[in-house]
């Protein structure tokens, strides 16, 4: 006998999988911040003013802590918190957090913290050195098709 929630999550996973292969794009929602590998905290942890600030990623701390866009964000230092706090939309990775690449190719992959990029003040990351080669092979091509992705992926209607 299945138990209750394997009875609700597969006919949820095949009909995500079959309207997603049908339109040719996602079939539920994507969390708009990226708490993939952390439950509940933004880019594994990491503080995201740190590439702004320090050039280079950091890990921040739990006891430093911020709740935006439905996700906790850590930082290294309460001037990192501060600073995030007052203008979250110009320290926040683009894409929420997903790796950019992938969003540019309309799909989403975890990242690692050590692949980023800044381009125009906007911080971008990626899913692996590997992948931040091809990102960089066509920043401004991958940043237009990621753009025009992103609503698609973010907003995309969760199959009921």
């Amino acid at each position: 006998m299945m138990s209750l929630a394997a009875r609700w999550i597969l006919p949820q996973l095949l009909g995500g999988l079959l309207v997603g292969a049908l339109s040719g794009g996602p079939a539920w929602a994507v969390p708009p911040v990226n708490t993939e590998a952390v439950p509940g905290v933004a880019i594994k942890g990491y503080d995201p003013v740190a590439y702004h600030t320090g050039g280079a990623p950091a890990e921040g701390m739990e006891s430093r802590t911020v709740q935006w866009e439905g996700a906790t964000w850590w930082f290294a230092s309460a001037e990192n918190q501060a600073l995030f706090s007052a203008a979250p939309e110009r320290y926040a990775p683009a894409f929420g957090g997903w790796c950019a690449y992938a969003v540019a190719k309309n799909r989403t992959a975890d990242i690692d913290p050590a692949s980023w990029t800044i381009v125009d003040g906007t911080l971008y990351l990626n899913y692996s050195p590997s992948i931040k080669v091809k990102w960089e092979a066509d920043i401004p091509g991958h940043i237009k098709a990621a753009e025009e992705n992103w609503p698609k992926l973010k907003d995309a209607s969760p199959v009921e």
